[in-house]
C-alpha cells in the first residue's frame, strides 16, 4: 500500500494551468534570516524572535513554536493534563493531525456533527456531545471557514470548558474583527510547506494563559526536566521534545512579514470564485459565514446537485482535475469517524481508555453518526492548491472549467 506523501512531493505529478503553491513565494528576508543562523554558530535565538513577532502580530501573551501543527495540537493536549478517558468535542471534518494528540494522551474523541451544508461545527451540533466527562471542545475552521465562536465560546464558559482552535488553515482570518487562534483559549497554527503561511515544515500554539504557556514549555518542550542540583536533569513527567528547528524558524519569520497582504488577498480572490461558481446552476460554492471578514482559504470547493448532473461527484472531480483544475477530487477522508477505523476498533473491543471505567459510556465511529458532514462529502469537490498566486483572471477560469464540466453532464 502506497504511503501518503506530503508538502512538494504530494504535489509534483498535478498537473493543469491554474496556480500552485510550488514554488513557494518566498518572504524577502529569508536567505538573510536562515544566513543569520549559519553565520551565528547557531546562537542566534531566531525561535524566540519569531515567537515574538508571532504572539504581537495576534495581540496574545504567548506564541510556543513546535515542528508543526499536529505537534502544536500535541502539545496542547499534554499541557492541558486532562485525565485518560476524559472526553474533547472534536469538529469530524478535519484531519488526523487534529485528533492525534488526543489519542496520544489517551483522551477520547467525541465527534459533533456540522451544520448542514457546511464541514463547520456549530454551538447547536456541540451542545448534544457535552457530558460530565467533557473537557475541551476543539473547533476547526476548515478551509478558512470560522463559524460562530461567540455561541460555541459562550456554551463552552457555561460548562467550564476549555476552547481550541485548529486555525491550521485559516491563518490570519478574521471572525468579527478578531483573529483565527484567538477566539477561544488556545489556537493551534501550521506553518507546513503547502499551507498559507509555509515554511519547509513548522507550527505553534499561541494563548494569554501563563500556566498554560509554561506548562506547554515544561512538558513538551523540556522533556519534563529540572535540574536537580548534583545530579542533573530529573524527569517529574513523560515529557517530549517539540521544538521548531532554527532554520525553519528563520523561514517562519520571513513569510509572517508577508501574510498579512496574501491573506487579504486570498480572501478577494476566493470571494470572487466563490461568487462565480454560485452563477452555475446545479453547483453550490462553500458557504462564507457572514461573520467572517477575512477568509484565509488553503483549499476551496463546491458541492453538487446530485439531482441536476448524469455524473457523480467523483466523476465531476476527475473531469474538473482533467480539464486542468490541479488536484481537484472528492475528499470523504476527512471525515474522521470513518477515517480512522482504529477508533471503532478499540471502542468496540474496549481498550483502554474505552475501557470502563475511565470511559463513561459506549462510544461510536461511523458516518452515521454525523449524517450531515458524511452528506456534505458525498457531494463535495476540492482543491488544495488555491494559492496566493490567484489572480481575477484564474478565478474566472476555473469557473469556466466546473462550468463547462457542469454543462457537460447536464441532466
Amino acid at each position: 500500500m502506497e504511503r501518503a506523501r506530503y508538502g512538494a512531493a504530494a504535489y509534483s505529478e498535478l498537473a493543469g494551468e491554474l496556480p500552485q503553491p510550488f514554488p513557494r513565494v518566498m518572504g524577502p528576508n529569508a536567505a538573510a534570516y536562515v544566513q543569520e543562523v549559519v553565520e551565528s554558530g547557531l546562537t542566534v535565538d531566531m525561535v524566540g524572535r519569531f515567537e515574538r513577532a508571532f504572539a504581537a502580530a495576534h495581540g496574545v501573551r504567548h506564541c510556543v513554536a513546535t515542528p508543526g501543527c499536529t505537534p502544536a495540537l500535541h502539545l496542547t493536549a499534554m499541557a492541558l493534563g486532562f485525565d485518560p478517558g476524559d472526553e474533547v468535542i472534536v469538529s469530524p471534518v478535519t484531519d488526523y493531525g487534529t485528533l492525534m494528540g488526543i489519542v496520544k494522551e489517551d483522551l477520547i474523541p467525541v465527534f459533533p456533527d456540522t451544520a448542514p451544508g457546511t464541514v463547520i461545527v456549530s454551538a447547536e451540533t456541540i451542545a448534544p456531545c457535552i457530558t460530565d466527562r467533557t473537557r475541551a471542545i476543539l473547533v476547526v475552521h476548515k478551509a478558512g471557514l470560522i463559524g460562530d465562536m461567540d455561541d460555541i465560546v459562550a456554551l463552552a464558559r457555561r460548562h467550564g470548558l476549555v476552547v481550541i482552535e485548529d486555525a491550521c488553515q485559516a491563518v490570519f482570518g478574521r471572525y468579527r474583527g478578531r483573529l483565527a487562534g484567538t477566539l477561544g483559549d488556545v489556537g493551534a497554527f501550521s506553518f507546513d510547506s503547502e499551507k498559507t503561511l509555509g515554511s519547509d515544515v513548522g507550527g505553534c500554539m499561541i494563548t494569554n494563559d501563563d500556566a498554560l504557556a509554561e506548562r506547554a514549555r515544561f512538558v513538551g518542550q523540556s522533556r519534563g526536566a529540572v535540574n536537580q542540583p548534583g545530579f542533573g536533569r530529573l524527569h517529574t513527567v513523560a515529557g517530549n521534545a517539540l521544538r521548531m528547528p532554527q532554520c525553519t524558524a528563520a523561514i517562519c519569520l520571513a513569510q509572517l512579514e508577508i501574510i498579512e497582504e496574501q491573506v487579504a488577498h486570498i480572501d478577494r480572490m476566493v470571494r470572487l470564485l466563490y461568487a462565480l461558481l454560485a452563477e452555475i446552476p446545479g453547483i453550490a460554492p462553500m458557504p462564507v459565514p457572514e461573520t467572517v471578514d477575512r477568509c484565509s482559504a488553503w483549499m476551496v470547493g463546491f458541492s453538487i446537485d446530485p439531482g441536476a448532473f448524469t455524473c457523480t461527484a467523483d466523476a465531476f472531480g476527475q473531469a474538473c482535475a482533467a480539464a486542468g483544475i490541479p488536484g481537484a477530487s472528492t475528499a470523504r477522508y476527512y471525515l474522521m469517524p470513518v477515517a480512522c477505523t482504529f477508533l471503532a476498533e478499540n471502542a468496540r473491543e474496549g481498550r483502554y481508555p474505552y475501557s470502563r471505567p475511565p470511559a463513561s459510556r459506549r462510544y461510536r465511529y461511523d458516518a452515521d453518526s454525523c449524517p450531515n458532514a458524511r452528506q456534505y462529502l458525498e457531494t463535495w469537490v476540492r482543491w488544495t492548491t488555491f494559492c496566493a498566486r490567484y489572480q481575477p483572471e484564474h478565478c474566472e477560469q476555473a469557473a469556466g472549467i466546473v462550468r463547462e464540466v457542469a454543462d457537460r453532464y447536464r441532466r
